[in-house]
């Protein structure tokens, strides 16, 4: 994981683990997990806690533990050293000896969560939301990166949890060749609110690689996103009546690495695309092409490994 302006990391953490929260939770808020599961577990829980005493126990404001026996997640609340009433979710995202990426959005009256790239659940709170201080992890889990990402960050990242009741894939017939260059049809074409997930892994030796948006019936391409590993430069463009339009380049700084996995959102909007880059905004590219319902295929092409890709 690597996010530009967290406002905290923890990497490759021994667990169980108890970490404080720097300057607490606030709505708007992302708390970021990458980690796997181990092949022979039974469970793991993320418990966002009221301190860490351990006797009396800290009341614990959201526990988020997957069982994998019953094949089910429970969330619940313990005040007072008294658990509350169980709220179990039956859709299992994690499998056993598989990586996963939890995302946590933190809001005014819920946490959102959602489990590589979809939406999993929503847990109202229970406890006041100023009281919790500490993030804790124990069970049979093994965790890469914590990342907790403020709120001026957080808006392209967290597309798949604020839109609960969307599968992912819900745009693109069902494929599991990742194979390059990879082309898939955006069965209605774009429109506001959809996301793009790209994960992959780049080559210690990649040049660049490209993801294009297609516009259906033509050679033109509404977005052209291509970032080049050698001269640390991502540029965005189209290309329409057959001919590349002016070319945008300017970025803060360079998001992509040699040899590092990383993981792409790009979010269509009424005026613009946001593209995000391992939790972090990056750039706005204004609409070239109005018509959005005419882009009709994703193709990615280049020096990387595809791992996954996902659209809703």
């Amino acid at each position: 994981m690597s996010v530009r302006n967290p406002k905290q990391t923890v990497l490759n953490p021994a667990i169980p683990l108890a970490v404080t929260i720097l300057g607490g939770l606030h709505p708007g808020e992302i708390v970021l997990i990458q980690g796997s599961v181990p092949s022979e577990a039974d469970r793991f829980q993320v418990d966002f806690t009221c301190g860490s005493s351990i006797k009396p126990r800290a009341d614990v404001a959201f526990h988020f533990n997957p069982r994998f026996k019953k094949s089910q997640i429970v969330c619940n609340t313990l005040q007072h050293e008294q658990w509350g009433k169980e709220d179990i979710h039956y859709q299992m995202p994690f499998k056993k000896g598989a990586g996963f990426e939890i995302i946590i959005l933190v809001e005014e009256d819920m946490y959102k969560v959602a489990v590589n790239g979809a939406h999993v659940l929503e847990y109202k709170h229970r406890v006041d939301l100023g009281k919790v201080d500490t993030l804790a992890v124990s069970g049979k889990v093994q965790i890469q990166a914590i990342g907790f990402i403020p709120s001026t960050n957080s808006a392209v990242s967290l597309a798949a949890v604020a839109k609960p009741g969307i599968q992912a894939d819900a745009m693109l017939p069902e494929s599991h060749d990742m194979s390059l260059p990879y082309r898939r049809k955006l069965m209605k074409g774009l429109s506001p609110g959809h996301t793009i997930t790209i994960k992959g892994q780049i080559g210690v030796y990649s040049h660049s690689f490209a993801v294009n948006l297609h516009v259906k019936g033509s050679e033109d391409i509404a977005l052209h996103l291509n970032p080049r590993l050698k001269t640390s430069v991502f540029a965005r463009n189209s290309y329409l009546s057959q001919c590349w339009g002016p070319e945008e380049t300017a970025l803060a700084s360079f998001p992509f690495l040699p040899g590092e996995y990383f993981e792409m959102i790009i979010l269509c909007e009424a005026q613009q695309f946001k593209v995000a880059v391992n939790g972090t905004h990056q750039l706005s590219y204004k609409h070239r092409v109005q018509d959005l319902g005419c882009v009709d295929e994703l193709e990615i092409m280049g020096d990387l490994q595809l791992l996954d890709v996902k659209l809703w």
